[in-house]
């Protein structure tokens, strides 16, 4: 597959995935997720990178599904009522399953906005580095949406129920220093350290056991109490009714037309 959206390349058994929209802010859509896909199962399959990176190009991490470009409806025309929740089911998933089925270590250099779905995929990194002015956010409730990708699993597990439940149903920014504190990442570095700090981070990991961590990774999950799979399965049923709303109708209006959205509850 030629690539549109993201940059690739390996080097030294490090594979390096950017989210390559700079100028929406690495928003996402379906052909951005289905890149994606293609060059994480190249690291799966073709069996000579022994580390995945993965960063954003520009300010940003990725600030979420491209809401302008389809990203919240799969790009798709369907009939009957609308189902936020079926892009979910057919990339978005499945590219988190894969990234959380990986046999080498995954790491996550965030930079800038790490938001919605991209939240999600920074904090589904083995080990999660970011730059300082980076910030992690759970947007959907200000567009009548619950979180998605993963998020109701992953961030009780990481911040603890209370702060994951506030930092989903206020939809505020948590700043790196904060995910710091609360356990959701690993370091804080330096904006203009952090590739730097994450590539020499990677190529230690490229050199080590990766068998090993492997089944590390793969064990610390398996012994968690709920699995991905029933998680990401709530997720899908919520969104096909928040979808459905009036309000989910109303928040992608007011983003789209830029003004504060206006709720009615319906």
């Amino acid at each position: 597959m030629a690539y549109e959206h993201i940059l690739f390349e390996e080097a030294d058994g490090i594979a390096t995935l950017s989210i390559n929209r700079p100028q929406v802010m690495n928003a996402l859509h379906v052909g951005v997720i289905e890149e994606m896909i293609d060059a994480v199962d190249r690291v799966r399959d073709e069996g000579t990178a022994r580390v995945l990176l993965m960063t954003g190009t520009g300010r940003a991490f990725c600030s979420g599904a491209d809401l302008a470009g389809g990203g919240a409806g799969g790009g798709k025309k369907r009939s009957g009522p609308p189902d936020a929740g079926s892009v979910l089911e057919s990339h978005f998933n499945p590219l988190l399953e894969r990234l959380f089925a990986l046999p080498v270590p995954f790491i996550t250099a965030v930079n800038g906005a790490a938001a919605g779905a991209g939240c999600s995929f920074a904090l589904s990194g083995d080990i999660v580095i970011a730059g300082r002015s980076a910030y992690f956010l759970q947007a959907f409730v200000n567009i009548g949406l619950v979180p998605d990708v993963g998020s109701t699993w992953l961030l009780p597990r990481l911040a603890g129920r209370a702060r994951a439940q506030a930092m989903m149903m206020l939809g505020d920014r948590i700043k790196a220093e904060t995910a710091l504190d609360w356990g959701m990442i690993y370091s804080v570095v330096d904006d203009d350290q952090l590739l730097t700090e994450a590539r020499a981070l990677a190529a230690r990991l490229a050199k080590g056991p990766t068998r090993a961590y492997a089944l590390i990774r793969h064990g610390i999950r398996d012994c968690m109490d709920k699995t991905l799979s029933e998680g990401l399965m709530v997720e899908r049923r919520n969104q096909l009714q928040a979808g459905r709303s009036a309000d989910f109708v109303e928040g992608v209006s007011a983003f789209l037309q830029k003004r504060p959205a206006q709720f009615t509850g319906k």
